[in-house]
């Protein structure tokens, strides 16, 4: 079977295309084995391959934590999915037993697992995946669009719409437009009315995210984004703050939030460790809110938005998976304006 795997943690040498693995075998009660056509890249890929604390991987272990595919096989008790359909993925797993499974919490549970990240990923020709996590698309959609929808989507619908609970009277600030979670929360917020402000150091990310509704684009490396949304605003700031880049951004984040603003974080890439003065936060009365994956009820939400054509992602480029180094450069690199995807299935 051929698949990109992760030979070691280090750098992106350790990247290896494989054309020798063995294939999966049949699903169990409950499972459906995919034949995956495209996979996707998210910042938790990169991450992985310079090891992640508490993650231990198993060489040659798959990667790749976003995927869609057409259904190979289906094991026992799984009667709404059978083979031929096409379908994106939930990338999260929980184990539907445990008080947070029970509450329907399901990113909170005791034995939460990340496709590509706790268990191999979609970066290969087959995987076998809990059937409840699959959800049925169109047929005519394109499968390079359909594995870039999953992960970064449901992180930002659970960050805008369940934590912040973004409506029509609010500012909405996002850091860092051009990454998949980051235009995943400019089309959803726009969705529900709010009026967007969006971050970038380049000024082509910024003209593009303008043309994909941001109403207010601002250049983190030229303009102090604090500042600006003070004087803009006369002083009032936004009413909601979606940042995923933590210690460098924290700061001018709450200097940017209003009175009564909510802050939601679902990542550090710059670096774990926040300072905030508890003075300013009990005084403004703001809401600290920590976010990330999301429910099997918000993945029916979004997969729902996604058959009707209501929400897509953004595709900056689509690689081979021969040259899935490549594609993780790309990442990488930071120059992508969206997601980084990858081609799996043979061409005819």
């Amino acid at each position: 079977m051929r698949a990109l795997t992760l030979a070691g943690h280090g750098s992106l040498d350790q990247l290896q295309y494989r054309t020798d693995l063995p294939e999966p075998g049949d699903p169990g009660p409950g499972e459906i084995r995919l034949r995956v056509q495209a996979a996707a890249l998210n910042h938790l890929d990169v991450f992985l391959v310079g090891g992640l604390p508490g993650i231990t991987i198993q060489p040659p272990f798959i990667v790749a934590t976003d995927g869609a595919g057409i259904v190979d096989a289906v094991g026992s008790g799984v009667s709404h999915l059978t083979p031929g359909d096409h379908v994106i993925v939930n990338p999260g797993v929980s184990c539907h037993a445990c008080d947070y499974c029970d509450d329907g919490d399901h990113p909170l549970c005791t034995k939460y697992g990340i496709l590509g990240e706790h268990r191999p990923g979609f970066a290969a020709e087959r995987i076998v995946i809990p059937a409840r996590n699959a959800a049925v698309i169109p047929r005519d959609v394109p499968f390079t669009e359909a594995a870039a929808f999953s992960l970064a989507t449901l992180t930002a619908w659970r960050m805008v719409v369940t934590r912040a609970q973004v409506t029509a009277r609010d500012e909405v600030l996002i850091w860092g437009i051009g990454g998949g979670v980051a235009l995943a929360a400019l089309a959803i917020a726009k969705a529900r009315g709010a009026r967007v402000w969006v971050t970038s150091g380049s000024d082509e990310k910024l003209a593009r995210a303008r043309a994909l509704g941001a109403d207010v684009v601002l250049n983190h490396r030229t303009q102090d984004v604090g500042k600006e949304v003070r004087a803009l605003t006369g002083k009032r700031g936004v009413d909601v703050v979606i940042d995923s880049v933590g210690e460098a951004t924290w700061s001018r984040s709450l200097q940017a939030l209003g009175k009564r603003g909510r802050i939601v974080t679902c990542g550090g890439t710059s670096g774990p460790l926040l300072q905030t003065d508890v003075r300013r936060l009990f005084w403004n009365q703001w809401t600290i809110m920590g976010s990330t994956m999301g429910t099997d009820a918000e993945y029916a939400a979004i997969a729902a938005e996604f058959v009707a054509g209501r929400l897509r992602p953004t595709v900056d480029s689509v690689h081979p998976i021969e040259d899935g180094r490549a594609a993780y450069a790309r990442l990488e690199s930071g120059a992508q304006f969206g997601k980084v995807v990858l081609e799996v299935a043979a061409r005819a």
